[in-house]
């Protein structure tokens, strides 16, 4: 019990959000094409690959080995795009990453294990299928719009003030080191 106990505060933070990290895979320096992966719960469904950070995990270490094991993906992890509170049903508290594929793996852990697909969307056709099913995800590539010069401001989400929106709690222009599995 204790050892459960000692497990759970560290992979929620002190605010009792579970920490999550996530990356969106970007084709190119352009930033105009993402990576998708399908959904495990509803394979008709696209999602940003992402998930729970192992205990004592730093952010920009657990959202590559996410996209890793999700997409079968490796490249430069760039800037932090920001954090996003999601509260509706859990709590949770995704660090959300740009990554310049560099790598495509053909077989990779969640597609040999699950049956897990991925495809490479358009930015702006991406924040549209997530919108319906995944709005937090589309709300990550509203993100990177705002942080990046191609202008998709029309295709955007709107800024919603209400309690359903995510929270972005930090938002960061900085540049990190090629992350290598």
């Amino acid at each position: 019990m204790m050892k459960c106990k000692a497990n759970q505060t560290r992979t929620y933070d002190g605010d009792g959000f579970k920490r999550r990290a996530a990356c969106l895979c970007l084709r190119n320096e352009k930033e105009d094409e993402v990576l998708l992966v399908s959904s495990s719960r509803h394979p008709d469904q696209w999602i940003v690959p992402g998930g729970g950070m192992e205990p004592d995990e730093e952010p920009g270490v657990a959202a590559v080995r996410e996209v890793y094991e999700e997409a079968g993906v490796k490249g430069k992890l760039g800037r932090l795009l920001g954090i996003f509170e999601h509260n509706q049903d859990r709590k949770h508290r995704t660090y959300v990453y740009a990554l310049i594929v560099t790598e495509t793996l053909e077989d990779w852990e969640d597609s040999v294990n699950i049956g897990r697909k991925r495809k490479w969307f358009k930015v702006e056709d991406a924040i549209r299928v997530l919108q319906s099913h995944k709005p937090v995800h589309a709300e990550y590539l509203c993100r990177l719009a705002d942080t990046c010069s191609p202008p998709y401001g029309p295709v955007c989400c709107p800024r919603a003030m209400d309690s359903k929106a995510p929270h972005y709690v930090v938002c960061s222009a900085q540049d990190s080191e090629l992350f290598n599995r």
